[in-house]
C-alpha cells in the first residue's frame, strides 16, 4: 500500500471509530504524524487528499477540520477511495485512449491551425504544479481535448472526448497521491505540445504513447495497491 493510502485509511479510521467527530479539529500536524506512526509529508498528502472531498476542511491559519457531514454522509465520500481501487474499467479507456490519442496527437500536428496551436500553448500555460488540483486537471483536459479538435476528425475527436472524461477521478486522485505527478505531467504536455508546434508527426506520437502509457502504468500499480 502506499504511504499516502496508509495514511488516509488512518485517518478514516479515526473518523469511522469515533476517535475524530465530525467538526472537530484535527491534533497538531507534528502529534497527529507521531501518534499515527507516520511521516509528516504522507500525513500532509492524505490531509490533501481528504479536503479535495470535503471529509476534511483546512483553515488557512486556524487547523484542519473533520467536516460538519452525518457520519453515513461522511462514509459516503470516503467510498470515493474505495470505489477508485476497484474501478478496473477505468483501465480500459485509457487502453482505447492510448490507441486513439497517438494518431489523433500525429494528425494535430500537420493539421492544427495556426490559430489552434496559439489556444493550445495558452491551455498549456494555464496551469502550473502550484496550481488546485482540481484546476490542474480541468487545463489537464482541456489541453487533450484542444489536440483532438487540432487532429481535424470530428468523429476521432469525439471518441476521445467520451474516453477522457471517466478517467477525470483517477487523473485528480494521481495529483494528491503521486509525488511530483503535476511537474511529469507539464514536462510530458510541453513535450507534445513542442511536437505539434515542430510539425514532425512521428515525434507527436511518440510524446503522446509516453503520456498515456505512463498514466496507464501509475493506474495499474495503484489498482493493485
Amino acid at each position: 500500500m502506499a504511504l499516502t493510502d496508509e495514511a488516509i485509511d488512518k485517518i478514516k479510521e479515526m473518523i469511522t471509530s469515533g476517535r475524530l467527530r465530525p467538526g472537530e479539529k484535527l491534533p497538531r500536524e507534528a502529534d497527529l504524524a507521531a501518534e499515527l506512526g507516520l511521516s509528516r509529508n504522507s500525513l500532509r498528502e492524505a490531509v490533501k487528499a481528504l479536503s479535495m472531498i470535503n471529509v476534511l476542511d483546512v483553515r488557512q491559519g486556524d487547523g484542519t477540520y473533520a467536516t460538519s457531514l452525518a457520519p453515513s454522509l461522511l462514509l459516503e465520500a470516503l467510498s470515493f477511495i474505495v470505489d477508485f481501487h476497484r474501478d478496473d474499467t477505468v483501465l480500459e479507456f485509457l487502453e482505447v485512449r492510448r490507441i486513439l490519442e497517438p494518431a489523433a496527437t500525429a494528425l494535430a500536428a500537420t493539421r492544427m491551425t495556426d490559430q489552434g496551436r496559439k489556444e493550445l500553448g495558452e491551455t498549456l500555460a494555464s496551469a502550473d504544479v502550484k496550481s488546485p488540483i482540481e484546476d490542474f486537471v480541468a487545463a489537464d483536459l482541456e489541453f487533450h481535448r484542444k489536440i483532438a479538435l487540432g487532429a481535424g476528425n470530428s468523429v476521432l475527436a469525439s471518441l476521445i472526448d467520451n474516453m477522457s472524461v471517466p478517467t477525470r477521478r483517477a487523473r485528480l486522485w494521481r495529483g494528491v497521491t503521486e509525488p511530483r505527478a503535476q511537474e511529469r505531467t507539464l514536462a510530458e504536455h510541453t513535450a507534445i505540445y513542442d511536437a505539434i508546434i515542430s510539425r514532425d508527426a512521428d515525434l507527436a506520437r511518440s510524446s503522446a504513447i509516453v503520456h498515456i502509457a505512463g498514466i496507464e502504468s501509475w493506474l495499474r500499480t495503484a489498482l493493485t495497491d
